[in-house]
Formats: C-alpha cells, structure tokens, sequence
C-alpha cells in the first residue's frame, strides 16, 4: 500500500473521486483486504461528520433502469423481459454476427466502465475495456447453479438486449469503444444455448456505460 492509496482511501470515504477513479478503487477494495483496512480507518476518523446528517435509505435503482432499458414493457403491465424483442434496433443486429469469445484477458490499460450491482448487493460485476475488447468479471458473489448461466446482454437505447455471451469468473469479448449511455445487464439463463437469441431469465445485476 502507498500514501497514493491511503489519499485515494479517504477521498472514497468522502465521495470525492472522481467517478471513474472510483469504480476503479471500487474493484481493488473488494480484494485487497490491507485497502479495506484504510477505507475502515477512513470511516472511524471522519465518523463525527455523520452526526451533522439525518439517515437517507439509498434508493432502490434497478426499477429506474429497467424502466429505461424496456418503457415499452412497463406501459404494458410489466410483461416478460423477452417480450421486448420485437423491435431490435439496426446497429444492435448488426453487432450479434460480430460477437467473438476470446479466453481472459486483462492488461493494465483496461480502463473501467461500469460496475453492474450497488456496493453491498450479493451480486455484482466490473465491467472495463482495453481499447479493444469489453472484459466482465464477476467480482461478488457465487457462480450459478449446475446447468445455469450468468449471461451478459448489451442494450442500446430503444433496442432489444443482444447477448455477448456467458460469464464464468471473467468474459472477453471483442469489442469497439462501448458507447457511454449503453446499458450492460447480467441474466440467469440455462446454461445450455448461449449465447440466446433473446433473455428468458431475471436480471440479477446492471448498470449504465459511463465511459
């Protein structure tokens, strides 16, 4: 650990990073045990503020995404996630024949670009980009059960899901620079026939491109 990471500890605990720095640290912090030690020594120290505020329950953001990814399907009496196949836009089948599965890869230059599940949520993984490949890894949280998968789907807005594949611990797929705004969710599907042409099972994680 350095004074850089000690510095980047107490700006984490203020919610003063940046927020691409963040969600980098963000990924280190679950698996670096001496950086939760900083981030708890953080929180001890500047305690005191707390008691200038009331307590706020953080919001519940999984109903605003899925209402963003699929209005059509909240207009309609919450019909099934695949019902919103019906009106895939241009570029995202355009993109299913390009999809290519490479086995992991991860240089330091991936570059982080959403983490799909809130901070205490069982589930969660980190998406990031190496310029030319879109890298998942599943960063909390167990594996699925025999004979199901955790698949990745990419929504552009307005467009139906397009499956990039199923996720083990990490998943790389070849991909342009992932446009900001794009939505990256995470299904439970049978393991058998990936990748689908459409998403049967629940969303158990998601979150928007921001960079």
């Amino acid at each position: 650990m350095t004074d850089d990471d000690l510095e980047r500890a107490g700006e984490f605990v203020l919610g003063t990073l940046p927020h691409a720095e963040r969600l980098a640290f963000q990924a280190r912090l679950d698996r670096e045990p001496d950086l939760q030690t900083m981030v708890a020594d953080w929180q001890e120290r500047l305690s005191a503020l707390n008691e200038a505020y009331a307590p706020v329950p953080a919001p519940d953001l999984l109903p605003q995404i899925e209402a963003r990814l699929f209005p059509t399907a909240r207009a309609t009496s919450r019909r099934p996630l695949w019902h919103w196949l019906a009106g895939v836009a241009t570029a995202a089948a355009l993109f299913v024949g390009a999809v290519v599965l490479f086995p992991v890869l991860r240089g330091p230059e991936a570059q982080p670009i959403a983490v799909l599940g809130a901070p205490d949520a069982p589930l969660r993984f980190a998406a990031r980009h190496d310029g030319d490949n879109l890298i998942l890894e599943r960063i909390a949280g167990p594996a699925p059960a025999p004979g199901q998968a955790h698949e990745l789907w990419v929504i552009a807005p307005g467009a139906a899901p397009v499956s990039l594949g199923a996720v083990e611990t990490t998943l790389t797929v070849a991909y342009p620079a992932p446009p900001a705004g794009w939505t990256l969710a995470v299904t439970l599907e049978p393991a058998a026939g990936v990748p689908h042409p459409a998403p049967t099972g629940p969303v158990v994680a998601a979150a928007e491109i921001t960079s």
